[in-house]
């Protein structure tokens, strides 16, 4: 394992976890001083956000990334995930985020933290991220390396190229789950309107909670992270919410 600390910013630090045989997982971590709780950031789109060893992010407009230290000042320690090595190339995550090998890379990212910081860990996705969150859920438990809880905010509801999240086994997710969505998202993967196909099948979980937020800048393609999509304008609110609900659970 390689951590390198980032030295323009002395609370962060990058971590390369070893994962598959000759892989490793890098994440940029933010840790909070006496954080009870840590939740890994899952980018939309392909995944790749690049995060270089000083702790740069050379893709960072995505909502959950730009909002990390938010997520931070909320007092939850933050590690926020990229690509793994064998996939630094396009498509990065695309194609591979319902894999097993995906799981793998996520199992050994969540032990890290576990065992670094002995406090419980979340999984937080958005857009497409939500495909990596809701799959590694219905993949482990916690007591088999999974999380304790998981956030989807703007939830692939369709998807021509792939199984969005409504399609899975929900069912088998046996942690809590909060849905954050944009009731003006215009993206048509994304549609508010077609959020009763995810909260019908999350009838079987423990604790669920569905999360609606309007207002605030729509700006560009609809499917992207500056539109109300990405919850432009609106991000301190969103990730306050986000925050308490998961300290309360």
């Amino acid at each position: 394992m390689t951590i390198f600390f980032a030295s323009t910013a002395p609370a962060q630090r990058v971590v390369d976890v070893p994962t598959r045989a000759g892989v490793t997982q890098r994440f940029l971590l933010l840790q909070t001083e006496n954080a009870k709780v840590a939740v890994i950031l899952f980018a939309g789109g392909d995944g790749g956000i690049r995060i270089a060893p000083d702790g740069t992010i050379r893709r960072s407009g995505n909502f959950l990334v730009r909002s990390r230290n938010l997520f931070a000042a909320q007092g939850l320690s933050v590690a926020v995930i990229d690509a793994p090595s064998d996939r630094q190339h396009t498509p990065h995550l695309g194609g591979f985020r319902q894999t097993d090998e995906h799981a793998a890379d996520v199992k050994a990212t969540i032990a890290w933290l576990k065992q670094a910081l002995k406090i419980p860990v979340w999984l937080v996705g958005t857009s497409r991220g939500t495909q990596s969150v809701a799959y590694v859920a219905t993949q482990l438990t916690p007591a088999d390396g999974g999380p304790h809880g998981i956030v989807l905010t703007s939830t692939m509801l369709d998807d021509r190229r792939g199984r969005p999240v409504p399609d899975m086994p929900l069912e088998r997710i046996k942690v809590p789950v909060l849905v954050a969505h944009h009731a003006q998202d215009g993206c048509r993967f994304y549609r508010y309107a077609d959020l009763p196909k995810l909260t019908a099948k999350l009838s079987a979980v423990p604790k669920t909670e569905l999360l609606t937020f309007d207002g605030g800048i729509d700006v560009g393609d609809p499917c992207e992270a500056r539109a109300y999509h990405g919850f432009n304008g609106i991000e301190a609110e969103v990730v306050e919410k986000i925050a308490a609900w998961i300290k309360s659970n």
